[in-house]
């Protein structure tokens, strides 16, 4: 694991002095790549939002649930799949890609949901939503400094309890899905901070396939939180 990065200083004395030369020489160096890196992701993760978008117009406006459950078995698969295959980079992307596909026939029967019952202003809010927030929040990533990586395993901890009452609510139906999903919004909104600043720090070695999963993974979750919160339950009428 590559030790913490920390801010140089831009201002530069003296280029012939050999220590100062090399010192900003490092520090552009390292600015190059994370730039670099983080132009990949925005690409990769772009991709990937444009293909379940096409998922989700190729599916068909109402499936048997045993569809649904293969199409989220089929996205754990490929995700462990996709880390699995990190150093066949072209591959990778590939399963990244069919991963995107997958989440959109997944998402399309709720989001068909509100098309088709008037709420499609739902839609295309959550969208802009979650493209102006992501936003804001990777520029305020790239501004800011904290230890992201205590933050991280914080958040992971909160985001396997999530998932754990998310289960539990499917039998017994203790929590409301406005307030589970003003929950995972947080959670995946403070995800977006943390992969953001992963990749102002070089990636900590994964991939720009990696990461971007990791983004786009944090983008559709957001996207459908704020489905929800802005139905307010009326696409489930």
């Amino acid at each position: 694991m590559e030790p913490r990065e920390t801010p140089n200083n831009p201002i530069i004395i003296d280029a012939r002095n050999s220590a100062f030369g090399r010192s900003g020489s490092i520090g552009q160096a390292r600015t190059q790549t994370a730039s670099s890196l983080l132009s990949r992701v925005l690409v990769i993760t772009s991709l990937g939002f444009f293909v379940s978008a096409i998922g989700i117009s190729m599916a068909p406006p109402y499936f048997a649930g045993p569809v649904f459950w293969l199409c989220v078995l089929a996205t754990f698969g490929l995700i462990f799949a996709i880390r699995a295959s990190r150093e066949n980079t072209l591959f990778s992307f590939g399963l990244f890609l069919l991963l995107a596909l997958a989440m959109g026939f997944e998402m399309s029967p709720w989001i068909n949901m509100l098309l088709h019952t008037g709420h499609s202003d739902v839609v295309f809010n959550a969208a802009l939503t979650t493209a102006v927030g992501m936003a804001c929040l990777g520029m305020g990533a790239q501004i800011f400094t904290f230890d992201y990586r205590r933050v991280q395993s914080y958040v992971f901890a909160a985001l396997l309890v999530l998932v754990l009452v998310g289960v539990l609510s499917i039998f017994f139906h203790f929590i409301s899905p406005t307030l589970y999903s003003y929950a995972a919004l947080a959670i995946f909104s403070v995800l977006v901070v943390v992969d953001f600043m992963r990749i102002r720090n070089g990636g900590d070695g994964a991939t720009a396939v990696e990461l971007a999963l990791s983004i786009y993974l944090d983008g559709i979750n957001i996207f459908m939180a704020l489905t929800e919160i802005f139905s307010g339950g009326r696409g489930r009428d």
